[in-house]
């Protein structure tokens, strides 16, 4: 149902997005209020204490947002409150930053290696990314996790390139498991 509600409303903020064309301020906004939400979690318990009235909720919104957002951000995040949406506050705005970034073509990649990448290393594989996909940029998020043993793992969106010698030894171990002794 979060994941239903999160993009339904996502879809409608970026749809208002194209619409006004203001993508990307509201795109900037978005960020800045994730980030708001994400430095101050009492935000979100404020907003679901259930004695606040939710006409209070909304005056709270527009005085903290009033100033650093524009009036279609601060409509759509009334709409959110009225509509007794604002746990999924975060995962809409997110959602929606992920369809900016789509539209943009702008991919992003989760890289994890065994050991850290040089930065000649991040930069040849964005480019190969840049070449085997449709995407003009990339966004690279990299991570270490020494339990790969070797080699590294790629997602850029639901696809994954799994190249670590732990998963080629859980591979070899199934096989090995397979076969039959006479």
């Amino acid at each position: 149902m979060a994941k239903l509600v999160t993009k339904t409303y996502g879809e409608a903020l970026f749809e208002l997005a194209m619409e006004e064309h203001c993508m990307e301020q509201l795109a900037d906004e978005a960020a800045v209020i994730i980030s708001a939400i994400s430095q101050n979690p009492e935000l979100l318990k404020l907003l679901n204490h259930p004695k606040i009235e939710k006409e209070e909720k909304i005056s709270f919104m527009e005085s903290v947002f009033k100033e650093k957002v524009s009036d279609p951000m601060i409509g759509f995040l009334i709409l959110v409150v009225q509509k007794d949406r604002h746990n999924e506050i975060t995962g809409i705005l997110q959602y929606f930053l992920d369809e900016v970034k789509e539209f943009k073509k702008i991919g992003v990649a989760y890289v994890t290696s065994a050991i850290p990448l040089s930065e000649a290393q991040q930069e040849q594989i964005k480019q190969k990314l840049l070449q085997t996909t449709e995407y003009v940029n990339f966004e690279m998020h990299y991570q270490v996790e020494p339990e790969l043993i070797g080699g590294m793992v790629i997602r850029v969106g639901d696809r994954v390139v799994d190249s670590s010698v732990r998963s080629r030894i859980e591979t070899l171990a199934k096989e090995l498991t397979n076969i039959q002794l006479n």
